[in-house]
């Protein structure tokens, strides 16, 4: 059986209930009501039911579209610029991504308590993102070609954990900077 093709407005409606779910789930607020998402996307709560039966789906939504985002941005970044350059600009927008995580944890919580979400495949998506990278790096010459692109994930999410607060953003960035020299060849 074939699956019906999505109707123009209604993928973009979709598209304007998870910008307007992020937004949400990244704000201070405590209990981000789906009907303030609804309105926000300019849609009623029946829209936004459809697309996302449950608070969770909506959530598991919003958070795949960011690692989506984030693991396309690799080759976007790797078209404009040599691939060390590129993995260093990744690496920053990996650290925006985990602090967009963080103020949206409480909503994630239930979410990757089902297992619909796992660490573990959230890291091969962003290992095989880096892995294009690390591979077009030993190509031009500026990434060595014996590092292993789970090593430099398992590194970023160790520097994010220790300097994870908007406050430790530079130390962040010195310690992104030792992590590149030492990616570098020889």
């Amino acid at each position: 059986m074939t699956e019906k093709p999505v109707r123009a407005d209604a993928h973009r409606n979709r598209e304007r209930l998870l910008e307007s779910a992020r937004q949400a789930f990244s704000s201070d607020e405590d209990k981000v009501s789906l009907e303030a998402i609804a309105r926000d996307a300019g849609v009623g709560i029946g829209t936004l039911y459809r697309h996302f039966p449950t608070r969770e789906a909506l959530v598991e939504a919003v958070y795949r579209a960011e690692l989506g985002r984030l693991c396309d941005s690799a080759a976007e970044l790797l078209a404009l610029q040599p691939a060390d350059a590129a993995l260093r600009a990744w690496m920053d927008r990996f650290g925006d991504y985990l602090s967009a995580k963080r103020e949206m944890a409480g909503a994630l919580r239930a979410v990757i308590s089902s297992g619909a979400v796992t660490s573990s495949q959230t890291r091969a998506q962003m290992s095989s993102a880096v892995m294009a990278v690390l591979k077009a790096g030993t190509s031009d010459g500026t990434l060595r070609g014996d590092v292993r692109a789970e090593d430099v994930v398992a590194s970023l999410v160790g520097i994010f954990l220790a300097c994870g607060q908007p406050r430790q953003r530079d130390q962040a960035g010195r310690m992104l900077d030792l992590l590149m020299d030492g990616l570098r060849p020889r």
